[in-house]
């Protein structure tokens, strides 16, 4: 399978997932609104989802991938299996001790991630309560990242890029269906969603045991001290385990910002975390859908080409990489600037959700879309390091970019509150994004194809037309006076869309950009 076939799975697969994704942020916008007790469950589900991030697609994947991919090539698929079973053994029982301690421990952690909540005793109980339910998801998603990263090894990867849509297609069902059902009940509808989160988690992690079983390579767990011991001595988890401590490192660096951030905003006007969570799920569509697709397929393609010491190949899927992002995010910034108002009151503006949530999360989601190109890019040049087993680097830059971003909230936030806070990490994505990308190019790894120059000035040109039209189009109609007329706001909102990739390929063409042969090269 090519880089491009591969990636366009992935994307296709991610696009279906962020597409439900936006179903299930319509439907909790429209059945909770914006209120102490979504901001309850939204610091809830941050929690499992902070702790996941270190043992699953953040530290866990960022050291397992490239030792897995190097095992494969150079050991054979025989020793490759008995690594897998050694991770899974070791992986299983640090999240059993982990779930346990978070259960106990949630009142702490949801204080640690937003204080504020105590001004409405109502609010924080409930987060408390939802965490203890919600905490072991992060045990599904981190066996379903270790699964993720055997099968995109093996280039299986419809099955990982489709799994988040079984979370989406929960947490639908619990909107749509559960409150209402909870509420004739007398329990407190927020609740359902905690009951819809683990749902998902446990089909996530249902549907990939036949994938690893039709490659033969679903973990066998030890469940003796012996085989805890055997694993824990086996070179190659030790190999991992050195490579997670300066990835835990780097991981813990994104999410103390987002704990500071979250913290920040709850000490704001009652709303402002939904705000920053509605804006951050319109701003994860483009950045899955190009950063994290690319990402995904490079990272053991990367990690082989290093393998197998071929330093061209490895730089020309750099190059390619980055110049999809530069194709793609820069004219999905460009929408993100200047017609989010539109895209927001379209996606969020009914029932519960009022004019005031479309302005406050519309200037939340510019905040974001200023640096949305940089949040794409790290997706792409961070795996440039991960795959030469380089952990520590990307840690050192993001340990100074989190210092630097928050000064900026220290300078943003008094004008601008929360939309600050997205304004100051899309800055800040920016100069992690330059920052790699120049730390690649002193050290030889990446060196740009010819053509670099023309190009840009291409995708220029064509995304201030771009920002014409989209300008044009946000002033033309009044997209919160068409709440009643939702039909036709979205019909709208398609047509629109669908002129701007028209005109943004349209003027590419013009420019003599080839796409489809960038694609394929």
């Amino acid at each position: 399978m090519s880089l491009f076939k591969a990636a366009s799975t992935v994307s296709l697969l991610t696009l279906v997932s962020r597409i439900t994704g936006l179903v299930r942020e319509l439907l909790m916008a429209s059945t909770f609104g914006a209120s102490a007790m979504t901001d309850a469950f939204n610091v809830a589900f941050r929690i499992p989802n902070l702790f996941r991030r270190l043992f699953a697609e953040g530290a866990f994947s960022q050291a397992f991938v490239p030792v897995l991919a190097a095992s494969r090539a150079k050991n054979g698929e025989t020793d490759t299996k008995l690594l897998i079973d050694r991770v899974a053994t070791l992986l299983t029982w640090a999240l059993l001790l982990t779930c346990v301690i978070g259960v106990a421990a949630a009142p702490v952690l949801v204080w640690l991630m937003a204080s504020g909540l105590k001004q409405d005793p109502r609010g924080f109980e409930a987060a408390v309560f939802m965490t203890r339910w919600m905490f072991p998801y992060i045990g599904f998603m981190s066996l379903v990242a270790l699964s993720a990263g055997i099968l995109n090894t093996w280039k299986r990867f419809a099955v990982p890029a489709a799994t988040p849509v079984l979370l989406n297609l929960s947490m639908i069902a619990a909107a749509w269906l559960g409150a209402p059902w909870f509420k004739a009940q007398g329990i407190e509808p927020i609740y359902a969603m905690g009951a819809g989160v683990m749902l998902g988690g446990l089909l996530q992690l249902s549907v990939q045991i036949p994938a690893l079983l039709r490659i033969g390579l679903l973990p066998r767990i030890g469940l003796s001290l012996t085989a805890i011991r055997l694993a824990w001595a086996d070179s190659g988890t030790r190999n991992i385990a050195r490579l997670m401590v300066p990835a835990l490192l780097g991981v813990s660096v994104a999410q103390v910002s987002l704990l500071i951030n979250t913290q920040i905003a709850s000490h704001m006007a009652p709303g402002s975390v939904s705000w920053l969570t509605y804006a951050d799920r319109l701003m994860e569509f483009p950045t899955a859908m190009l950063g994290v697709a690319i990402g995904v397929v490079l990272m053991p393609q990367l990690a082989a080409a290093k393998a197998a010491d071929d330093a061209e190949k490895y730089s020309a899927m750099l190059d390619w990489g980055l110049r999809i992002v530069v194709l793609l995010a820069v004219p999905s910034a460009v929408a993100l600037l200047t017609f989010a108002q539109p895209l927001v009151a379209t996606l969020y503006h009914y029932g519960a959700f009022t004019d005031r949530d479309v302005q406050q999360t519309t200037t939340a989601l510019m905040g974001y879309g200023a640096g949305l190109v940089g949040l794409v890019a790290i997706k792409v040049l961070a795996p440039g390091f991960y795959a030469s087993q380089d952990i520590r680097t990307p840690v050192k830059i993001a340990v100074v970019v989190l210092v630097m971003t928050q000064l900026l909230n220290l300078a943003l936030v008094p004008f601008f509150q929360h939309a600050g806070l997205a304004l100051a990490i899309g800055i800040g994505a920016l100069i992690n994004a330059l920052w790699l990308l120049l730390g690649l190019r002193k050290r030889g790894s990446y060196r740009p194809a010819p053509g670099w120059g023309v190009f840009a000035l291409q995708v220029l040109a064509a995304s201030a037309l771009l920002a014409v039209f989209l300008l044009w189009s946000a002033q033309a109609v009044s997209w919160t006076g068409l709440r009643a007329e939702s039909f036709k706001r979205i019909g709208l909102l398609a047509l629109v869309l669908l002129a701007s990739s028209a005109i943004y390929f349209g003027a590419l063409w013009a420019a003599g950009l080839k796409v489809r042969t960038l694609m394929r090269r």
